[in-house]
């Protein structure tokens, strides 16, 4: 994917009224920004869901994709650490019935097969389009520690890796990046590369209102943006 294509993807949705855009289409456009995504494809029916778990590895998640069902989770259409092909259909007709009660109009494109990503230190990266500064960029730990502690920082965007490191030494959580009880320390160059090219796309990309990545899962030697959401102006 280029940028011209990601511009068109985009100008495609607006011009549809479309402001949150789907997971498959974020993981592209993260993708082209080197920020590395657990393996995934879209399944259209449990057969094919089935096949596509057993090609990526169990276990796995499934998401339902729907432009009207936003928050996955409080509709039921999510369902994690899937680790047979029995637990994957079963999964994949409960998500249809849950989202189809959370919403009966809500077209559904599709369920969302995805490598379920190892366990990591848990961290957030966000942008938001402010009306003074513009693009702003945000880090921090992630998963439930965002809401509970709100250990975030802030930075105008672009940035450079080295901006983002100094971004990742002021959150108070930084010690549990470095390891706590004999754990490795995570990869801070990996990390830094993404912030910073996080800083990129909300650049590069005006019409991005905002931008978070919630969990990125961080390792001693990689990362996956595990959950990504891409919201239009």
């Amino acid at each position: 994917m280029r940028k011209e294509q990601i511009l068109t993807k985009i100008e495609k949705f607006k011009r549809c009224g479309q402001r949150f855009l789907p997971e498959p289409v974020c993981e592209e456009i993260l993708s082209f920004y080197d920020i590395p995504t657990p393996p995934a494809q879209l399944a259209r029916e449990s057969g094919e869901a089935v096949e596509l778990a057993r090609q990526i590895g169990f276990p796995v998640v499934l998401k339902v994709i729907s432009p009207q069902i936003i928050h996955k989770s409080d509709a039921g259409g999510v369902m994690v650490n899937l680790k047979s092909e029995e637990e994957v259909e079963r999964a994949f007709r409960k998500i249809l019935e849950n989202a189809k009660s959370y919403n009966p109009k809500a077209e559904i494109e599709g369920i969302y097969v995805q490598k379920m990503a190892p366990p990591g230190r848990e961290v957030i990266i966000g942008a938001v389009k402010d009306a003074q500064f513009g693009p702003v960029v945000m880090f921090g730990l992630g998963g439930i520690f965002v809401e509970v502690l709100k250990d975030v920082v802030f930075r105008v965007a672009p940035i450079d890796e080295e901006e983002a490191r100094e971004m990742v030494d002021e959150i108070r959580g930084l010690p549990i990046l470095k390891g706590v009880r004999g754990e490795k320390p995570i990869d801070f160059d990996s990390l830094s590369q993404a912030i910073s090219n996080v800083s990129r796309l909300v650049v590069d990309f005006p019409q991005i209102e905002q931008f978070d990545a919630n969990p990125v899962c961080v390792y001693p030697d990689r990362l996956y943006a595990v959950d990504a959401r891409i919201i239009l102006e």
